[in-house]
């Protein structure tokens, strides 16, 4: 697929977005495993960036959100591996990862995700888990599988809760035939109702990542989440759970307590911490002040 990324604005030094995304994928170590036997014949692979092998600390997982990758980690992923030994997925069907068997079934993703795992890390190795939006989803689910090596989940701003929702203007397909004024701008637009709260803070590594992202996207996360997927295995999940959101998250916002209150009924300790000013995508928009809070719940 041939995308023009041309009209995609440069970021203040002066490098352009993919420059810039291609400078921290540098820094980790890439690594495709095995994700299962596929019904079709034949197992795909997931691809997984690694920071800090074999460094000793403790290991830190990253599930991304629906149409996304590794990249929606890009702010955090190298202060995190000051801390942590950081593996940052790209989901089934998703990023550099091939698909899952049944690209509307998370249940199919998450069996790929779970052999990947035990692929990736030791067997006798437990893990911190944090998802973002579908990647919330998915680590519901993947702790039904696995609960005695995942010591907690901290959702951010998870997807699939059976819970109400403020409605909003539909997003707008990015085609590879568009102009590239009009692609980078319908990723703006894009951005913008979903992403991030403050519009000045969407900058060219968001558009480029939204871009690229959104138009390889196989796996259909949204599906999943408007079928409650998270509220229907809440019930069964017994690992430890936290949640950090965006003041304003447009999949939540004015309905935080809510989602609280669907937590605490599986969970009654459980804690929301919310990030004041930020959106969906808080990791990024609020990247210093996230990873500070993420820290401070796994410790």
């Amino acid at each position: 697929m041939n995308l023009d990324y041309s009209a995609v604005p440069r970021m203040p030094d002066g490098r352009t977005a993919l420059e810039t995304i291609e400078s921290v994928a540098a820094t980790s170590q890439a690594v495709r495993v095995p994700m299962g036997p596929r019904s079709a014949g034949g197992g795909g692979k997931m691809m997984w960036h690694v920071w800090g092998e074999g460094s000793g600390k403790p290991t830190l997982l990253l599930f991304h959100g629906g149409s996304g990758s590794w990249i929606h980690w890009i702010r955090n992923v190298l202060p995190l591996s000051q801390h942590y030994t950081v593996y940052a997925a790209d989901m089934p069907g998703l990023g550099d990862s091939d698909s899952p068997d049944d690209v509307r079934d998370v249940w199919s993703v998450t069996h790929c995700v779970d052999h990947a795992v035990r692929e990736l890390l030791p067997k006798d190795r437990q893990f911190f888990l944090t998802g973002f939006s579908f990647g919330g989803m998915v680590s519901g689910h993947l702790s039904t599988k696995m609960p005695e090596r995942i010591r907690r989940i901290v959702f951010v701003g998870a997807g699939g809760l059976k819970a109400t929702r403020k409605p909003t203007e539909k997003l707008h397909k990015l085609l590879p035939t568009m102009a590239p004024q009009m692609l980078a701008d319908e990723a703006r637009r894009n951005l913008e109702l979903l992403m991030l709260h403050d519009p000045r803070n969407v900058d060219g590594v968001a558009i480029h990542m939204q871009i690229m992202n959104t138009t390889r996207a196989r796996t259909r996360s949204r599906d999943m989440g408007i079928a409650g997927a998270l509220s229907k295995v809440l019930p069964q999940v017994k690992t430890p759970l936290s949640g950090i959101w965006g003041e304003f998250d447009s999949t939540t916002y004015p309905y935080i307590q809510e989602r609280i209150d669907l937590f605490r009924a599986v969970q009654p300790d459980f804690q929301m911490h919310l990030i004041p000013g930020a959106g969906h995508w808080v990791a990024y928009e609020a990247a210093e002040a996230f990873n500070r809070k993420l820290m401070e719940v796994l410790t």
